[in-house]
């Protein structure tokens, strides 16, 4: 992985977690304000009525820094109990919505399945990112967690206009 000189991406820094902690890996330095504004959004308290206490590993460490989503998912990889990972990346400092890239953690890999049973996922797989607002973080995690719905589904549902999921 190539990270600023000196640095390393330790899975420490995820692994150290309550298991319905959803993670937030900033990999853009660009825009401390945007950044203040994102972890500010994600402790904020969520549920229908904000019944629900922000739980969430920030991982704010200059090692991360242009990390991309292949990197992030090596690392995190050992994290048998991650489903997903959000990046706040360049899209996130420069998106409106401060729209957070939402990365599966859990996939099949198409090269080892067997067409004659799986053809129709082959062809068509399992979408592996999708951006969602910060506010849809913790319902996102927790139902992923929880195994009440799937990360398709999420995926699915941030195919509004702006291709962004925002909160129920």
């Amino acid at each position: 992985m190539t990270t600023p000189q000196g640095l390393t991406r330790e899975p420490a820094e995820i692994a150290d977690r309550d298991t319905f902690d959803a993670v937030v890996i900033r990999t853009d330095f660009s825009d401390d304000e945007r950044w203040d504004a994102v972890v500010e959004e994600l402790r904020r308290p969520w549920g229908p009525s904000g019944e629900y206490p922000s739980t969430v590993r920030v991982v704010d460490a200059p090692a991360w820094s242009g990390a991309t989503a292949g990197e992030v998912l090596a690392v995190v990889d050992e994290d048998e109990y991650l489903s997903v990972v959000f990046l706040a990346d360049r899209r996130t400092m420069e998106s409106p919505a401060r729209a957070l890239l939402a990365l599966t953690t859990t996939w099949e890999d198409e090269g080892d399945l067997d067409p004659v049973y799986y053809q129709e996922l082959i062809d068509s797989p399992e979408p592996r990112e999708f951006r969602t607002a910060p506010a849809a973080v913790h319902e996102i995690h927790v139902n992923l967690a929880l195994g009440t719905m799937d990360f398709a589904e999420f995926a699915a549902a941030s195919a509004q206009p702006d291709q962004v999921l925002r909160p129920v």
